[in-house]
């Protein structure tokens, strides 16, 4: 229960640090007061970190020791009662200055451009988006114990930014029991007579907490990106196309689930959600898909509910029996705003037909449903489909013809082979270009792949690529 609190009044801390009211300050003092300076500090570095994850150490390292100054001076014994206010009202505009030492937000100047409290209030909503290509690569051991020994504390922060700043859409709950492990593992083994097999040891202790950690954080940045109705329909194709023998009625359940699940746990303050509710999807999944799919099956007899879920996250799409022509139900029933299956049933039955990564498809299907959408405020909307469904499908087979265009053969062969099969097909392409340009379209297209023709490509890096590469053909 004290862990719990603990973290609840973190939030409120790192949400409304900047708000000056009497039950915001009497929150960040008693947590204060509880922690001590030293952990509260680290709490204040994990939450910034994980804020303004695009913030250098130094900026957030800044924030951190005006934010710590600020709450002892003000939770003092006899601290002036104006004391709280005063000085984040400082501290927002200190924000402000051209040569602030803070993290910059794209929407800071709108702030600025506030006062009083609404300026606070807008200061404090501000976060950066998510950093979907991690950044943190942990040292070796022998790398961290001479950083250790020559400066613990040093060490410690530098750690907390980084792992804060490249993981920070994992609940906060996660972060903050991960961070404490490995600092705690780190200075167990440092200090040990035999460091490698300690490191060794330690890491198979966390090895499960790691896992939920960086797992959470993939998949909440997802929610972040796509919010709770977007990302229900990336679950439902990303499912179907790892079963593509499923019925609706099988898979549909499940992306719901996902979704629900994320919306509850990736802004929780309770340490155990992801942890308790990830297990219990992965048994559902089994449940459900085992007898359509062999190779969800094979994910099912791994040793832990965790190891399971990463084998069906990382699983790539199967190609569909038949690859069938596109023709796609259109109803009056999309135009019913409470009928979210409608739009399932579209989006599956287009799923059956390709096996395209769900970025691409996510990014069609938006203009898509939204240009049959405009027919719903027509009197006569069923003549209104007929006439857009044929243009819509010839948009639809040539956007899924460039895009296996584009990603062929990348998810069926390893990087080496697939860079050999792209340079084939771009010299037959192009029979007289010259061998350096060649080279150079080899290193885009294969760069590109790389990064959005996979089952679990980022959306929000994806999206302006996608934007370039099929300009032709978003065309509605």
């Amino acid at each position: 229960m004290k862990t719990v609190l603990v973290l609840l009044l973190a939030v409120a801390f790192g949400n409304a640090l900047e708000r000056g009211r009497d039950y915001e300050k009497d929150k960040v003092c008693k947590e204060l007061a509880m922690l001590g300076k030293e952990d509260f500090r680290s709490l204040a570095l994990v939450l910034y970190s994980r804020k303004f994850s695009r913030g250098t150490f130094e900026q957030v390292s800044q924030l951190v020791k005006d934010v710590v100054s600020l709450t002892e001076e003000c939770c003092a014994k006899g601290a002036d009662p104006d004391c709280y206010d005063t000085r984040t009202s400082e501290l927002s505009v200190k924000s402000c200055e051209t040569d602030s030492p803070f993290p910059v937000h794209p929407g800071t100047s709108e702030c600025c451009s506030k006062e009083g409290l609404e300026r606070k209030l807008c200061m404090a909503a501000l976060h950066h988006q998510p950093q979907e290509f991690p950044t943190y690569v942990e040292p070796t051991n022998e790398e961290i114990c001479e950083a250790f020994r020559k400066d613990p504390k040093g060490f410690a922060d530098q750690f907390l930014y980084e792992y804060s700043s490249s993981y920070g859409q994992a609940p906060l709950p996660l972060l903050v029991s991960y961070t404490k492990s490995y600092l705690s593992m780190v200075g167990s083994c440092c200090t040990s007579a035999n460091p490698t097999v300690c490191f060794l040891r330690e890491r198979l202790q966390i090895k499960q907490l790691s896992l939920l950690t960086s797992m959470s954080n993939r998949v909440c940045s997802q929610y972040a990106v796509y919010g709770k109705e977007k990302l229900r329909l990336s679950h439902l194709i990303k499912l179907a196309q790892k079963a593509p023998a499923a019925e609706l009625d099988h898979v549909l359940p499940l992306a719901e689930d996902a979704t629900n699940i994320l919306a509850r746990c990736c802004e929780s303050t309770s340490e155990d959600c992801m942890a308790k509710e990830l297990p219990e999807y992965t048994v559902k999944i089994c449940d459900n898909l085992s007898s359509v799919s062999a190779k969800i099956k094979d994910c099912c007899q791994e040793k832990t509910p965790m190891d399971i879920f990463v084998c069906t996250y990382f699983m790539p799409a199967l190609q569909p029996a038949q690859l069938l022509p596109v023709k796609l139900p259109v109803t009056q029933d999309l135009c019913n705003q409470q009928n979210t299956k409608a739009v399932a049933r579209y989006t599956f039955e287009l799923n059956k037909r390709t096996n395209i990564p769900e970025v691409f498809l996510s990014k069609i299907l938006e203009p898509t449903l939204k240009s049959l959408s405009e027919c719903c405020d027509l009197q006569d909307p069923s003549t209104c489909f007929n006439d857009k469904n044929p243009q819509l499908t010839v948009v639809l087979n040539s956007f899924l013809g460039k895009v296996h265009e584009l990603c062929a053969d990348y998810s069926e062969n390893t990087f080496t082979e697939y860079k050999k099969k792209l340079t084939e097909r771009l010299r037959a392409k192009y029979p007289d270009v010259m061998p350096d340009y060649l080279e150079a379209l080899v290193h885009r297209n294969s760069d590109f792949a790389s990064k959005c023709c996979s089952m679990n490509s980022p959306p929000l890096y994806c999206d302006s690529l996608i934007d370039n590469e099929m300009k032709d053909v978003l065309q509605f």
